[in-house]
């Protein structure tokens, strides 16, 4: 288990967006992506603490990601756009958006894929992944669809869920997701997974299913995401021999 425990801490993207952070939050975070057992791909965290984070990083190898559109996928266009832009110039190497999903089930659906489309345009070389909330959707097949539609607007990665929502991550939607990541004959499409990961059991079931419908090699930090907060401690504790923590709520 101690393997897999490391291909997951490799894989994670360590993620802090509760109301009350602030700079000494933030510290920690950083802190705590750097382990003796390896790096996490990954912090994600508010706009306003991609510079800090940028600052406290750099050279480790670990990416900033930060989210916009979030977490109600209902922000003007061109306001997600500006944040985009500001927190790429403060040292975002990866974006996270929320799609618009409430419009696009209400049948919005091309200014709903339009905002992607520009937040695309917006990042550049930077990783764009979005967050499509799959657990607001009535029905795997409309999910299925957004997907395709998401991936066409220039998706890197397909994520499930901003974690603000009753229903996270599940399996059935992972396998959507990892369904309509495989599609794509042009690029290869990254999968994150989020929403309620928090064991080792939890990451062990999703990295499963990519070995199962992507290969055994595809999943890397270059395709492959855990967003989650607690989920770090259950890995060190595999890798530490120690006892699992209480799983607790939250991303």
């Amino acid at each position: 288990m101690s393997d897999l425990a490391r291909r997951a801490l490799a894989c994670l993207d360590l993620t802090s967006l509760n109301d009350g952070d602030d700079a000494a939050a933030i510290d920690k975070l950083c802190a705590r992506a750097r382990t003796k057992h390896g790096n996490v791909a990954a912090v994600c965290l508010w706009p306003k603490f991609v510079a800090q984070a940028k600052a406290a990083l750099t050279g480790s190898g670990v990416k900033i990601a930060t989210v916009v559109n979030f977490p109600g996928g209902m922000e003007p266009a061109a306001d997600v756009v500006a944040m985009t832009n500001k927190a790429l110039e403060d040292g975002a190497d990866e974006i996270d958006l929320v799609f618009p999903y409430k419009r696009w089930l209400r049948g919005e659906k091309v200014p709903a894929v339009t905002v992607v489309a520009r937040v695309r345009e917006a990042c550049g070389k930077a990783t764009l992944k979005v967050i499509v909330e799959s657990g607001a959707f009535p029905a795997l097949d409309k999910l299925d669809r957004a997907c395709g539609e998401i991936v066409e607007a220039g998706a890197d990665f397909l994520k499930t869920s901003t974690g603000k929502i009753e229903i996270g991550a599940t399996p059935d939607a992972a396998r959507v997701l990892l369904e309509a990541s495989a599609r794509n004959p042009y690029r290869d499409v990254g999968v994150k997974i989020s929403g309620g990961v928090r064991t080792l059991a939890d990451a062990a079931t999703y990295l499963a299913f990519a070995d199962e419908m992507r290969g055994p090699d595809w999943a890397t930090p270059a395709t492959f995401r855990f967003g989650a907060s607690g989920l770090l401690d259950a890995l060190l504790a595999e890798l530490e021999g120690a006892a699992a923590p209480t799983p607790g709520k939250g991303y």
